[in-house]
């Protein structure tokens, strides 16, 4: 597997001292390599496959079919190849993105919240298979994040409260082909880029392309999510990426910023890029999220301490790799963000065994240096 650690996760994870252990290597390898395998059960590796298949079925129609499938509500949908932008450049990855299916009578979507409105499926077999995906990826997304927090320190109660910021969360999928490359054409996929949110899990095909970059020491790894830090397109054409090697049965597992920001930079997140094969290559990318309206604070915050609101961050995301979707030209028009609540009434991630309890155990050490700083290997 290429130097990267594969785990077996239990089916239950209960605080035991063996998920603790678990927890704890865990830890240790995404602060050595930055991702981590999970070995899938035969019922997830068959959901995996089924999902692919659908995948491949889909981006075989025509091109009119697919782009008729977007929706000015959400951001659910098709993504032409060239459509979305890494650090101002066109990426060549096709894509249908797959956002919680909200029908128009929802309140929120009655509200006119951003990114909240239908799925425009293209079929009934191709939703049938996501969903299916999706289930068994968010219940071992619910799992491993009770680990992660056993494995940082934080106890039963931090289990329970990293339980609680992603109970209804935001969980999406983006479903990705990417294109044969040549040469002469260039081979750049995706650019360098960390992703959003806080937990990934991807599945890739047998082709391979999929490059992460593990934490380099005295590296400085930026807040993504600040405006005035970007980690799109950073470390591009330098040394240091290493390839992540396609197996089946397999899952690759990476923190995303929000981690990173929830644990004050002692898990970082792992910036990847996407390098193009010599024949077409499937993805499934699905993003284990807080709740839209969730406000996530550093473990261990105080009064003072930054705070972010989920729904208005993954807006902004989206926002940003999408200028010219009719979905964002309709949230900049009608003014959506401005619908939000003022970043009142979401979930926490710091509510420990009581009621305004903090989790278990001491945070994690604040670095206060801007951006983050890789230190060395724990």
């Amino acid at each position: 597997m290429d130097g990267f650690r594969t785990f077996r996760v239990p089916a239950v994870v209960a605080g035991t001292a063996a998920d603790e252990a678990l927890g704890r290597e865990l830890v240790r390898a995404w602060r050595r390599d930055g991702v981590f395998q999970v070995a899938a059960d035969p019922a997830q590796t068959a959901r995996t496959r089924a999902a692919l298949a659908a995948a491949r079925r889909f981006f075989e129609l025509p091109r009119e079919e697919k782009s008729a499938l977007v929706s000015d509500a959400s951001y659910a949908g098709y993504i032409a190849s060239g459509e979305e932008l890494t650090a101002g450049e066109a990426d060549a990855s096709e894509i249908f993105t797959i956002t919680p299916d909200l029908p128009p009578g929802h309140p929120r979507v009655r509200r006119g919240w951003p990114a909240h409105g239908p799925v425009p499926w293209p079929g009934t077999g191709f939703r049938r298979a996501m969903e299916a995906y999706l289930g068994g990826v968010g219940r071992l997304g619910d799992r491993l994040l009770r680990l992660v927090a056993l494995g940082l320190g934080l106890g039963p109660g931090g289990a329970a409260g990293f339980g609680r910021l992603t109970r209804d969360g935001w969980h999406h999928m983006r479903v990705l082909r990417f294109p044969p490359g040549s040469a002469g054409a260039g081979r750049r996929g995706i650019g360098s880029h960390t992703d959003y949110g806080l937990l990934v899990i991807a599945a890739q095909d047998e082709v391979g392309g999929l490059f992460v970059r593990p934490p380099v020491p005295g590296e400085a790894r930026p807040r993504n999510w600040r405006e005035d830090e970007s980690s799109a397109g950073l470390w591009e054409d330098e040394p240091g990426w290493r390839y992540v090697a396609p197996a089946p049965g397999v899952l690759t597992v990476f923190p995303g910023d929000m981690l990173q920001f929830l644990t004050r930079g002692a898990l970082l997140s792992t910036p990847h890029r996407v390098r193009l094969a010599d024949r077409e290559r499937f993805t499934l990318a699905y993003f284990h999220e807080p709740e839209f309206d969730a406000v996530v604070r550093p473990l261990g915050a105080g009064p003072g301490d930054e705070a972010i609101h989920y729904g208005t961050h993954f807006t902004r995301m989206f926002m940003r790799c999408y200028p010219e979707r009719v979905t964002t030209r309709r949230i900049l028009a009608e003014d959506r963000l401005a619908r939000l609540p003022g970043g009142g009434g979401g979930a926490d991630a710091c509510g420990g065994g009581g009621a305004g309890g903090r989790p278990g155990g001491p945070p994690p050490p604040r670095d206060s240096r801007a951006p983050y700083v890789v230190s060395a290997p724990r």
